[in-house]
């Protein structure tokens, strides 16, 4: 019977070790809501550069509708929740036309719809290209996923589209070296990251025995290369005179040539006319015009290190590309998983201290008979507790029978004390 109940008992732990664990729990819930108590509605600050987002299945099976923190615990409890972490420019849903006679009780006077919201299969609760539920009810064991940052959907690493798992950056404890991972179907929106140098990759090594062919195969597209010099550049070298006249005439010959046939000649070289450029800017990074460049790399999923959107050119045709693909959102700073935590923390930190400051407050006001009680009473329950840890049985564990009988004791000691 004893060796039975030892192998069935749960591992002791310490009360400093439950209060880590608390404390961790705590941040983990801090940093996925980004600082949200949950208090209010976010209806009103329009969509939402990132927020934690939840989809409620009882009242939107389809998976069309999503709520913020708020409404989730206010709105939806006991209902069949999925949690999403978090997505970028989002409006709460909560109580709108998709939500039928269902009214939002924080704040029901909300759109018909929120029409800038997109939605994908997680709304659903179904996630990665297997489309499996996360926790899945059949795996034997939850294997961590990875988000991509473009279309915020979740992979299992078996997944992803890699010949093998070895090729995901990770140090010897297994640990990922990357900062954001972008999945093989966003990769192909994305083809332009590979013409920028490698130090953009996770930990420096990712590379791919195709990408330098086919990042010279972009760069030699005649249609995209970026003159050294503008095409109407006075510092270019002049050349002479006599094979100016010569190019104008065989120019002109073959322009008449083609009038006269009636050929279309839209795209026909115009003598004395500069062209309209389609050439770069002069500060582009990349050398090449993506806007006109064809996705011609291999989409395999990219692993990308910290401060990555940092080296992203800036230049009029570049950001023309963003806004083309939808993905301007990578400029903005505050749109990273990254960003959105150190916020967190720091809303965390700055909540914390309020806190302190209010107890250290109280204390201050009391008497000198009252903080000397408060200060003794604090060194009596250190004592017990340190003596009720030493005094318990470490072979068994510590139930909460046994915590309400340590405080009874503390009282029971106050009442004989006074």
């Amino acid at each position: 019977m004893d060796g039975t109940f030892d192998d069935e008992a749960e591992p002791a732990v310490t009360i400093g070790e439950y209060l880590d664990e608390v404390e961790e729990r705590e941040l983990e819930a801090d940093l996925v809501l980004g600082g949200d108590e949950g208090k209010e509605c976010t209806f009103n600050k329009g969509y939402m550069k990132r927020q934690a987002i939840f989809s409620c299945l009882t009242c939107t099976p389809d998976g069309n509708g999503g709520v913020c923190t708020a409404c989730s615990l206010s709105c939806h409890d006991g209902h069949q929740i999925v949690e999403l972490w978090t997505k970028r420019n989002f409006r709460c849903d909560c109580g709108n036309s998709k939500f039928g006679e269902f009214y939002c009780k924080i704040f029901p006077n909300k759109d018909v719809e929120n029409a800038g919201n997109s939605y994908n299969h997680n709304f659903k609760g179904s996630y990665c290209t297997c489309g499996r539920p996360y926790p899945d009810p059949d795996a034997e064991e939850q294997v961590e996923m990875i988000q991509c940052c473009l279309c915020e959907d979740w992979f299992h690493e078996e997944h992803l589209g890699l010949e093998s798992s070895t090729e995901i950056p990770k140090d010897e404890e297994g640990e990922p070296m990357y900062d954001e991972f972008i999945c093989k179907a966003c990769s192909e929106v994305c083809f332009f990251l590979k013409l920028y140098p490698e130090d953009i990759w996770a930990a420096g090594k990712q590379t791919d025995p195709t990408i330098q062919k086919e990042k010279a195969v972009l760069e030699d597209m005649p249609s995209t290369r970026r003159p050294e010099k503008p095409i109407c550049d006075s510092s270019y070298d002049s050349p002479k005179i006599d094979e100016v006249q010569a190019t104008v005439d065989s120019e002109s010959t073959s322009l008449g040539k083609s009038l006269s046939q009636g050929e279309n000649t839209s795209d026909s070289i115009v003598p004395n006319q500069c062209p309209k450029s389609t050439d770069l800017p002069d500060n582009c990074l990349l050398g090449v015009n993506i806007v006109d460049a064809s996705p011609v790399l291999s989409n395999k999923p990219m692993f990308l290190s910290k401060n990555w959107r940092a080296a992203l050119c800036k230049c009029n045709n570049c950001l023309e590309f963003y806004n083309q693909k939808h993905i301007a959102f990578l400029l903005d700073k505050e749109d990273s998983i990254a960003e959105y935590e150190q916020m967190a923390k720091q809303k965390r930190e700055e909540k914390l201290q309020q806190q302190e400051g209010a107890e250290l407050s109280f204390f201050n006001k009391l008497g000198h008979v009252e903080k000397v009680e408060i200060l003794k009473g604090i060194e009596e329950m250190k004592d017990g507790l340190r003596a009720f840890l030493e005094s318990a049985d470490s072979s068994k564990p510590i139930t909460a029978a046994d915590v309400h009988q340590f405080f009874d004791e503390i009282k029971n000691k106050r009442r004989r004390v006074q």
